[in-house]
């Protein structure tokens, strides 16, 4: 009942026509009731935002309904299951550093061992900018500390192979910590954004995405019929990535690409997708 969703546009309102589209693919049920909350983080001109509700009660959680006032066209939507930390808004996912946005799914093998050296090697300034209990949010900083000894921490623009580079560092350092206190490599699925892509990391459970580019794949998403048929846009330069982990049923769906394990795929509005290995 965890849930991880990127999308990359070239428009602000494609993201929410698509999880209006695919409401049943990416809803999110909890037929257990146990407790969980959600987040949305997005850029909207040169904000980062953060829309995020730490418990929610409903047994279904709707991806469309999470988005439904939200116009960015890029964001990651996050459903959390809650097993580092408490319930509240500091642990909810996605976290937010100047322009980066961060959110994971899965969990770090013995982070409760693991958390004070992750804590510890990080630089003062970034120690006292985490706020919460997760894994992820250390994880994240670790991230950001890799970036500052790259001197890119405060680079407005940061080349994707350099991010991707500094996400190999944090993983890879994250691992031999664990491997130190006897625990095995850890499962986690990652994105990471920042306002000129999205990178996607699977080393947990199955991830997917989906292209979606020009007048014959976006027609179906805008079907409305009477007057409101005139204001359909320019669907042929329309072009929109989505990339999702933590499917209900465990499979990717039809008519996705699945992501291999061990990867880190790079979505741009302009680009086809990219990939590296994540080790």
């Amino acid at each position: 009942m965890a849930r991880l969703v990127g999308f990359i546009a070239n428009r602000p309102d494609l993201c929410n026509r698509f999880a209006v589209s695919e409401r049943r693919v990416l809803c999110t049920h909890n037929p257990q009731g146990a407790p969980w909350g959600w987040g949305v983080g997005f850029f909207q001109s040169a904000d980062v935002l953060l829309k995020r509700r730490p418990l929610d009660e409903r047994r279904e959680l709707a991806l469309s309904d999470m988005i439904a006032d939200v116009r960015s066209d890029l964001l990651i939507a996050h459903v959390r299951r809650g097993t580092v930390g408490g319930f509240r808004t500091a642990n909810t996912h996605p976290f937010r550093y100047r322009h980066w946005l961060f959110a994971q799914t899965g969990t770090v093998d013995g982070f409760g061992e693991l958390h004070h050296r992750l804590y510890d090697s990080l630089p003062g300034f970034l120690q006292r900018s985490v706020r919460g209990e997760t894994d992820g949010e250390h994880l994240f900083h670790l991230f950001l500390s890799f970036l500052h000894d790259g001197g890119r921490l405060d680079s407005l623009v940061v080349p994707p192979d350099e991010a991707c580079a500094a996400l190999r560092a944090t993983l890879a350092l994250m691992d031999r910590m664990g491997r130190e206190e006897g625990r095995d490599a850890s499962q986690l699925n990652l994105l990471l954004a920042c306002p000129d892509y999205l990178l996607a990391v699977r080393s947990g459970a199955k991830m997917g995405y989906r292209m979606l580019e020009g007048r014959a794949d976006f027609e179906a998403l805008y079907d409305e019929q009477g007057p409101e048929k005139l204001l359909m846009p320019d669907l042929e330069p329309c072009r929109l990535a989505v990339v999702a982990s933590d499917f209900d049923d465990g499979l990717v769906p039809e008519g996705w690409t699945e992501v291999a394990g061990d990867a880190i795929v790079v979505f741009t509005r302009t680009d086809a997708p990219t990939m590296v290995r994540a080790s």
